[in-house]
């Protein structure tokens, strides 16, 4: 299985979208716990509508978000209580559970996990992917 990531720090919704349909990206699943966004265009309504119009499906999965603590631990650059706090978020039933609708989503057309962080290395869906679908190729987008 392959995976797509992206984040969108940085970028326009043009680019974003131009990242995504030139690597064929048909859905994006959100996995943002609050889909929400300063940078114009990128919460979840007008992101939703923005990708419609450009033939890419949306799907939010709010249990794989980061919860408020986890959030705030990214932000002070404290990587061990995020990988803590996101591993506890991950045992939660409804993660589970979307954790499965997540991968079932991927298996059936090209997808790309969508977060704010630019860069996957400081994000938690390079944590989701490794705990969810250790042995699918992923591939990191950049608008």
């Amino acid at each position: 299985m392959r995976i797509f990531t992206i984040g969108y720090e940085g970028a326009t919704v043009p680019e974003f979208i131009a990242a995504l349909k030139q690597a064929g990206v048909e859905q994006v699943i959100d996995v943002r716990a609050l889909p929400l966004s300063r940078r114009p265009g990128f919460s979840k309504t007008p992101l939703r509508n923005a990708l419609a119009e450009a033939g890419i499906d949306y799907v939010h999965l709010k249990a794989l978000g980061t919860p408020a603590e986890g959030r705030a631990a990214a932000r002070a650059h404290r990587d061990s209580d995020l990988k803590r706090i996101y591993a506890g978020q991950l045992e939660l039933a409804e993660a589970i559970a979307q954790s499965g609708q997540m991968l079932a989503l991927a298996g059936e057309r090209p997808s790309a996990l969508l977060c704010m962080e630019r860069e996957p290395a400081h994000c938690h869906r390079q944590l989701l992917l490794e705990a969810v679908a250790p042995g699918a190729e992923v591939v990191h987008l950049f608008a």
